[in-house]
């Protein structure tokens, strides 16, 4: 910065608006009276109160009892309701199927299929006829090819079980 031409600036540069002067006091004034009526705004706190505030709310907090909160579905109230639902879809269940079971309804590939897939055995089949149910005549009407019966012993016997002494 130039400071051998100081002595000779004759302006400052700095302008003050137009009129600034003229009401200046009146501002002056109205700052005054705001700072004084911000003084006594009314609002004190009383003595002390400042140091027994957290004191009185720790008191008032502690003494409060705690209510039981009730849901609104208890796990009871979902057992009852849902266990009457229950009987209530068995009960429509039940009374509208009345479809019954027999002997000649079922075909028999199907009970084929249920005595080789769950391994019935001959013993359980036999315990399931009664002895007067097993006599010649139930069996009087079937015949026996020939070739029926040696397929049956080749598939079911061995050579050594055929071989008679």
């Amino acid at each position: 910065m130039k400071t051998n031409k100081i002595h000779n600036v004759t302006h400052s540069g700095l302008k003050a608006p137009k009129d600034y002067f003229d009401n200046l006091e009146d501002r002056f004034m109205t700052e005054i009276k705001l700072n004084e009526a911000a003084k006594n705004s009314g609002f004190k706190a009383p003595e002390g109160y400042f140091e027994t505030l957290e004191d009185c709310i720790l008191n008032q907090v502690s003494e409060k009892e705690t209510t039981k909160v009730i849901p609104l579905f208890s796990k009871k109230n979902l057992l009852y309701i849902s266990s009457i639902a229950a009987a209530v879809l068995l009960l429509f269940n039940l009374s509208i199927t009345k479809t019954e079971t027999s002997w000649d309804n079922l075909d028999a590939d199907t009970v084929e299929n249920y005595i080789l897939e769950e391994n019935v055995g001959t013993y359980d089949i036999a315990s399931l006829l009664l002895d007067n149910e097993i006599t010649e005549d139930a069996f009087a009407f079937l015949e026996v090819t020939d070739e029926a019966m040696e397929g049956y012993f080749l598939e079911h016997t061995s050579a050594e079980d055929l071989i008679t002494k």
